[in-house]
């Protein structure tokens, strides 16, 4: 097992060498028009994207292309890749799950506490965390940035709580080693979240940031609105 603080300082330098070398063209992995989300698959060790037109694509952390499917006419904005399915977070307050072999849909309605989803308030990222879902809203002020959490039931997810995180611009999320990291597109940051405290913010280079991952040895992977998939290895340090 990794020590948690020598996890931490690999983490720092990994995200320092982003922050020097944000716009390297040999960071760039693939070209993915309004790439809006990125989920690692650990069974498979390959990477789901989804872009803003509804398409749901499978690629090699190399970014050769394995799938490109059109769900429908869909704003997609997150995704969380598990074993069978992927989760798909859609602005407006639905999400898709999608198995990943038959590529059968279904659409589920997000129920619970009274929330109004929209263009300018609407989910921009998604994380499992344990069985439940994290949804990332997106708000231009401190005051209505939050987090509501779901849980699947057969046919609809209900909302069973909402936390505040004061992060403007939420665009894409990830849990992984029970921290949360969440990427700004408007602060050009991540934000590194435990028990909703944040613990460190890291500068990015200018970029459309939509989506973040991390795969099981640690590289990151971010999805970049206008049209890129980057990945940053820890031999790049």
């Amino acid at each position: 097992m990794i020590n948690s603080k020598f996890y931490t300082l690999i983490v720092t330098m990994i995200l320092t060498t982003i922050t020097a070398c944000g716009d390297r063209k040999d960071n760039k992995i693939a070209s993915i028009p309004e790439a809006s989300g990125i989920s690692y698959c650990k069974n498979s060790d390959t990477l789901m994207v989804v872009d803003d037109e509804g398409t749901l694509y499978e690629i090699t952390p190399h970014g050769e292309t394995l799938l490109k499917y059109r769900l429908g006419n869909y704003d997609l904005e997150g995704v969380v890749c598990e074993d069978s399915d992927v989760v798909i977070a859609i602005e407006n307050g639905y999400l898709l799950k999608v198995n990943r072999k038959s590529l059968k849909i279904e659409r589920l309605k997000i129920i619970g506490d009274i929330i109004k989803f929209s263009k300018k308030s609407g989910i921009e990222g998604i994380a499992k965390v344990n069985d439940l879902y994290y949804l990332t809203i997106q708000s231009k002020s401190k005051k209505g940035a939050k987090i509501v959490i779901v849980k699947i039931d057969l046919n609809y997810a209900k909302i069973i709580k909402t936390i505040r995180h004061e992060i403007i611009d939420s665009s894409g999320m990830e849990y992984y080693r029970d921290k949360l990291y969440i990427v700004s597109d408007k602060m050009d940051k991540l934000y590194i979240l435990k028990d909703n405290t944040v613990l460190k913010e890291i500068k990015l280079k200018k970029f459309a940031q939509e989506g973040i991952t991390i795969d099981s040895r640690g590289n990151f992977y971010f999805a970049d609105d206008n049209g890129a998939i980057f990945r940053y290895k820890v031999n790049e340090i």
